[in-house]
């Protein structure tokens, strides 16, 4: 299948809430909760696709011609290129019942591994959803990343145990959900943490642990301080909180005050290896895509990723081709306009 006869496809597939849009841009489903919209009073998902919009490239062609290079390296594994697949959770919630966690998970997972990049995967109420993706990890040598909501210690221990005895590749806490309603009524004390708090668990768990949902640089630099071993620019897409910033339009302040002591990733509305290329520019060392990957997987399974990656990871070399940059490590703030 090719990549419009996959997207076609995937129209009959998803949904309601989610509509399989050409391009993945927060509008169609809008403030739409259950569905992959956010929560109002302003489209916050919406917000993250435009403003990487408002970053333009600069094209530079006098330069060696040599092919360019996106493979990238983190906690010593070395990846296809600078990009991973977001967690999401309650799939038959909001994006149809084709899937549920388990089953989404069980394709994603192997599908990333095996193209050569790694999955988070999300958690819920349901403690046998971390469970079964980390079975799934387990048969790719632990690649993939385990994304635990922000429960009480206890709890977040008890997730650890098992993941620390399976050896995964890294973890994640997706510290952005604090606000979710479901953790709000958990009792006791799930949601947002403390750095004391923070510490606590990072030296509890044996893989390196990502903090996920950093919007400004002091909760970088608390983040940090916590043991992350590296962070995640995101807004949990607007779904916790309307009104707020894009993730494009924190993530330099953010990367000027972490000043490269842990790798900064990005989330939040990138859609193609030109929005790659404009994180990377930007300040991010590697980004995190989510929603746009949903409706190929839907569509055609392992081969409806491939064909998503494969645009991305094409585009993203078309870009770098064209703005001199034939390494990851060449891309910076001086390829870019920002208007």
């Amino acid at each position: 299948m090719t990549y419009s006869e996959v997207l076609a496809a995937a129209r009959g597939q998803v949904g309601p809430f989610c509509k399989a849009c050409p391009v993945c841009d927060g509008r169609a489903c809008g403030n739409t909760i259950p569905g992959p919209g956010c929560k109002g009073p302003n489209n916050t998902a919406a917000r993250n696709y435009t403003k990487w919009q408002d970053v333009l490239l600069n094209m530079d062609t006098l330069c060696e011609n040599c092919p360019v290079d996106v493979s990238y390296r983190l906690f010593g594994w070395d990846f296809k290129a600078p990009i991973f697949i977001a967690p999401l959770g309650g799939l038959k919630l909001h994006y149809g019942e084709k899937y549920d966690d388990f089953a989404y998970n069980s394709i994603l997972v192997p599908a990333a591994a095996e193209y050569g990049v790694a999955a988070f995967t999300g958690d819920g109420m349901d403690p046998e959803i971390m469970k079964s993706s980390v079975r799934d990890m387990e048969k790719v040598q632990g690649i993939g990343v385990p994304t635990i909501k922000p429960w009480n210690k206890e709890a977040v221990f008890e997730k650890l145990d098992i993941l620390n005895a399976k050896g995964v590749y890294a973890a994640a806490m997706d510290v952005d959900g604090a606000g979710l309603p479901f953790l709000k009524q958990y009792n006791p004390n799930a949601g947002s943490k403390s750095v004391p708090e923070l510490k606590e668990i990072t030296a509890y768990a044996k893989m390196p642990f990502i903090v996920k949902g950093i919007m400004t640089p002091r909760g970088a630099e608390k983040a940090i301080e916590g043991g992350a071993a590296a962070i995640v620019v995101s807004n949990h897409g607007g779904r916790v909180l309307g009104g707020v910033p894009a993730t494009a339009e924190v993530l330099p302040a953010i990367a000027k005050a972490v000043a490269g002591r842990v790798p900064v990733l990005v989330d939040g509305g990138i859609r193609t290896g030109v929005d790659v290329f404009r994180a990377l520019a930007l300040g991010a060392d590697a980004v995190l895509i989510g929603r746009p990957v949903v409706p190929f997987v839907y569509a055609a399974g392992a081969e409806g990723l491939k064909l998503c990656l494969d645009k991305i990871v094409a585009e993203l070399k078309d870009a770098m081709t064209m703005c001199g940059t034939p390494t990851l490590a060449d891309i910076g703030i001086e390829n870019v306009t920002i208007f």
